[in-house]
């Protein structure tokens, strides 16, 4: 096996999620950065790949522009609501215009296909100083308020008391406190648990809208039950959704 290249695989084995629909391209793609310290995981499509990158489990993120179901473009979208791991985009689209969009939604590098795998690597360890140097936030922690969440420890605090939560009821308030301030329906809270989860999103159907009610008035009441503020923290929209945090 050849050494790692950077430092920064010296710590420990870096964590790659690639996300490539082209099997054989995705292999030869892994074998060399596994040759070079890496540890990779291959999504085949986006909807997948959203789920594990969201999972917070990865230190970087090889992205394919053209996918099958959701495109590498709406990946990008996405994720970045949520999480700031680093993302190169791999793409047979070469033009200017998807280079731009790509970088504004967030990207950190793009290489068009077909490219070399040293040229890869060497823009992996950029990428990565840079995440480095700027230190970011752990992405299984957050806060809204008194409200703490520690997906590694699968805890939810509010003012310092533990919040008895289901586990489905654990990951609804994270979804909606990574969103803080923004108002989401009740639609896309159940389909980005339902991702958490490595499930493929569903269609409308008014019993969601149910499940997410009465899963978020357990939510609410676990959080007026922790201290006189948490019954306030979560509002409800009416004929939209809900919002956790004071509106953006």
């Amino acid at each position: 096996m050849t050494a790692p290249l950077d430092a920064i695989w010296h710590s420990h084995r870096v964590r790659v999620l690639l996300i490539e629909d082209d099997a054989k391209l995705a292999e030869r793609t892994a074998e060399y950065l596994r040759d070079h310290g890496a540890t990779v995981e291959i999504a085949a499509d986006g909807a997948v790949g959203l789920a594990r990158a969201e999972a917070g489990e990865h230190d970087i993120v090889l992205l394919d522009l053209m996918l099958p179901g959701l495109d590498g473009l709406s990946v990008c979208k996405q994720l970045r609501k949520v999480s700031g791991v680093p993302v190169i985009m791999l793409t047979a689209r070469g033009e200017e215009v998807d280079r731009i969009v790509g970088l504004e939604l967030g990207a950190d590098d793009y290489m068009p296909k077909p490219f070399s795998p040293r040229e890869l690597v060497a823009r992996m360890r950029a990428v990565l100083r840079r995440g480095a140097a700027a230190a970011p936030t752990n992405a299984n922690e957050l806060s809204v308020g008194a409200l703490s969440i520690d997906r590694e420890r699968h805890v939810a605090t509010f003012a310092g008391t533990v919040l008895e939560l289901t586990a489905f009821q654990f990951d609804l308030l994270w979804v909606i406190a990574r969103a803080a301030g923004k108002v989401l329906p009740r639609e896309q809270i159940y389909n980005e648990v339902r991702r958490l989860r490595g499930e493929a999103p569903t269609s409308f159907d008014p019993a969601v809208d149910r499940s997410v009610d009465v899963h978020m008035s357990k939510i609410r009441a676990a959080l007026a039950a922790a201290g006189p503020e948490g019954g306030a923290l979560v509002r409800t929209i009416r004929g939209v959704g809900y919002v956790i945090g004071d509106e953006a």
